[in-house]
């Protein structure tokens, strides 16, 4: 097992704390418990959002396939939302980290906003990274966000979904599960595809499957180091380390196989996309068909997920109502990663488009 990093300045306690075994929900509430009020002092911008004037709650439920997952929630403390914004984070995340403050940002302009820890990740139920299938993941992100829309004070505003990385696949999964329940979509450097340098060589990948068949939880993925790869500000790469309760350990293998298996899945059916008509598309159910308001962020430099599929992405989607926006010299994690100004800037484009839309939905 990899163990973490050293972090300097902290005492023997608490590194013991992050020394220990993540794999189950309980140890990783443990860490996240121990380190939270230093987490929200760490000098990174999106820490420095001001929490003033929002009513903050975190809370656990347990799901029909009876999972505790833990969820967060940011809104206006004085005010009904403009619309309410539902988000997915990335693979190894949480929403109790970096995404404190993009949620922070949001709630400020008007917006509620909703997070989840999928199962196996951050603070819900399950073993510390493991994916056993990215369809029943996509099921209870489905389920979990459909009882809140539910709720009779949010049942008539606009309801958006943001993926971030592999939260951008579980955003077109569930929107493909439920063309007709979302006002829009947010991708941010979406997982559609992995960039070249990230697939193993294909002999070794073909013996990875076979292997994964019978031991999926088994963490021998070679890999790179993708917060190295992802991240442009090396001082904010640093302070990632804070984000104790993220899996930063070697893949299993069941969990590669089901994202490799997605996005494969994802980018054959929009080629396919491509080369039908219109009525094709309405009549053949394993076309992509993205027909909602789609709003795609993806910096021109990603090293970890392919741009070309983003693009790709936005001249095929079969909606009229759709906006790409490509960062230069932007590397994967444009919400965390980049310079302070280069993460307002994707964020104050994500507020500009979800006014837009808002206001459009009001009209």
């Amino acid at each position: 097992m990899v163990k973490e990093e050293k972090i300097l300045g902290i005492s023997d306690e608490l590194q013991k704390i992050l020394d220990s075994n993540m794999d189950t929900a309980s140890e990783r509430r443990r860490a996240r418990e121990a380190f939270k009020e230093i987490q929200l002092g760490i000098d990174h911008c999106l820490m420095k959002v001001p929490k003033e004037g929002l009513k903050i709650e975190e809370s656990y439920e347990v799901n029909s396939r009876g999972l505790e997952i833990f969820s967060k929630s940011w809104l206006p403390a004085n005010s009904l939302p403009k619309a309410l914004v539902y988000c997915c984070h990335g693979y190894g995340e949480t929403c109790t980290f970096f995404f404190e403050g993009v949620a922070r940002k949001l709630a400020s302009s008007g917006y509620g906003v909703f997070a989840m820890d999928y199962p196996g990740f951050g603070l819900s139920d399950g073993l510390h990274g493991y994916i056993p299938s990215f369809d029943k993941l996509v099921n209870d992100v489905a389920e979990h966000y459909s009882k809140i829309k539910g709720n009779p004070k949010f049942r008539n505003l606009p309801s958006y979904l943001l993926g971030q990385s592999l939260g951008g696949a579980v955003v077109l999964k569930v929107h493909l599960k439920q063309p007709n329940e979302w006002n829009g979509a947010i991708l941010v450097a979406p997982m559609f595809k992995f960039a070249d340098n990230m697939i193993p060589p294909w002999l070794v990948k073909q013996i990875l499957i076979g292997v994964a068949h019978v031991f999926p939880k088994l963490k021998i993925v070679p890999h790179q180091d993708i917060a190295k790869m992802a991240f442009r500000d090396f001082k904010k790469l640093e302070l990632a380390k804070y984000n104790v309760i993220a899996y930063k350990d070697t893949a299993r293998l069941g969990t590669a196989l089901e994202c490799l298996r997605t996005t494969q899945e994802l980018e054959q059916r929009l080629e396919e996309a491509f080369f039908y008509d219109d009525y094709s598309l309405i009549r053949n159910g394993n076309i992509l068909q993205v027909s909602l308001p789609l709003l795609i962020l993806h910096g021109e430099a990603d090293i970890v997920t392919d741009p070309s599929l983003s693009k790709a992405l936005y001249q095929n989607a079969n909606s009229s109502d759709k906006k790409l926006k490509l960062y230069k010299d932007a590397s994967h994690a444009l919400l965390e990663g980049e310079t302070d100004e280069m993460i307002f800037r994707v964020l104050d484009d994500i507020i500009s488009w979800l006014d837009e839309h808002s206001i459009k939905f009001k009209a």
